[in-house]
């Protein structure tokens, strides 16, 4: 993707927040919001925009690049995508729950699980995923007109990690599903507006453009899912157990106050190993996998040290999963920051 398309993708954010203005009143009832809004939007653009004379005026250019085209998100989860697709659709396509607006979804669930079937390699998880990913979408998008854009939440963590054309020099640490992971052979183009953004620019974005509190400040999630928290070969059973232990963390670090806005947790997840180990219950023996529980605090993302979560928090966590998960018997803590760790596992 050459630089004038870069500039244009990223401008269309600018779009987004005019069409909000005139759309939603109800996000922009005070000047104060507007001005707040417009000066986020235009720092942006202008981080990106050097020595490019065509995106001299951005909001022309956007709508001339645009004009006649669809566009087109995926919301799988993070905060990046959820704030981008919302100023993106503006009324074409929104979120049930939190606009009351319609939401298409898709359960491709089983075509992941399949074409995943015996891999456990992390980086070729992650080609399968992001392969995936856009053949899934592909086949929706005949069904809504076949849009020529296609939106993603990408952020800059994610192109440095992926070590992505635009930032070469960088050793490739892990392929994220929407850089390093995307097949090239797309029926459509890439519009990536929060690229150059790290993840707190993106939720001061999203709190300047008015989206719900607990949209901007609901934990990131990896774009490969739960697949990279699965150490090992991915079955539905493994998920299945890796998702109700993750559901007990969560609740009891919900209910300690840990979490959102104000929260001293800014990641939390459980990891399920391919690990087995000894117990007892009662009195019978197991040999079932472990699970760790890793909890990191950080502001952009790029580095992370280890929540000093209390220990009684802990010890409730880990002894409900223990005893709610069925093939569970073990649970560890990772005291790693980032780096040498990254935040994620795999």
């Amino acid at each position: 993707m050459n630089k004038r398309s870069i500039v244009v993708l990223i401008s269309l954010l600018v779009v987004a927040v005019m069409a909000l203005s005139a759309c939603q009143p109800q996000v922009v009832e005070k000047t104060v919001e507007v001005e707040v809004k417009e000066t986020v939007v235009v720092e942006v653009v202008q981080t990106v925009v050097v020595e490019e004379e065509a995106a001299a005026d951005p909001m022309v250019a956007a709508k001339e690049f645009l004009k006649g085209k669809k566009v087109c998100a995926v919301l799988p989860g993070p905060v990046n995508d959820a704030g981008w697709t919302t100023q993106a659709y503006n009324g074409l396509v929104n979120l049930r729950d939190n606009f009351g607006m319609e939401l298409v979804t898709v359960d491709a669930a089983e075509q992941f699980l399949s074409t995943l079937k015996g891999v456990t390699e992390p980086e070729q998880k992650r080609r399968i995923v992001g392969e995936k990913f856009i053949r899934v979408f592909e086949e929706q998008a005949k069904q809504l007109g076949q849009p020529h854009f296609l939106v993603q939440g990408t952020i800059y963590p994610d192109v440095v990690e992926s070590s992505a054309p635009d930032r070469n020099k960088a050793e490739k640490i892990k392929s994220h599903h929407n850089v390093g992971g995307l097949p090239e052979d797309m029926d459509f183009e890439l519009v990536e507006p929060l690229r150059y953004l790290f993840k707190d620019e993106v939720r001061a974005v999203g709190e300047a453009l008015g989206l719900p509190e607990k949209l901007v400040w609901r934990q990131p999630f990896p774009g490969p899912g739960l697949t990279v928290r699965c150490l090992g070969e991915i079955t539905p059973e493994r998920v299945s157990r890796l998702r109700a232990a993750d559901h007990i963390l969560q609740e009891e670090l919900s209910k300690g106050g840990f979490l959102g806005k104000g929260g001293k947790v800014s990641q939390a997840f459980v990891v399920l190993l391919p690990v087995r180990s000894v117990g007892v219950m009662g009195d019978q023996r197991t040999y079932q996998e472990a699970a760790a529980i890793r909890a990191v605090t950080t502001e952009d993302f790029m580095t992370a040290d280890w929540a000093r979560l209390p220990h009684d928090l802990l010890a409730k966590a880990a002894n409900r999963i223990v005893n709610e998960v069925d093939g569970i018997n073990r649970v560890v803590y990772d005291i790693t920051s980032k780096p040498p760790a990254t935040i994620e596992w795999e």
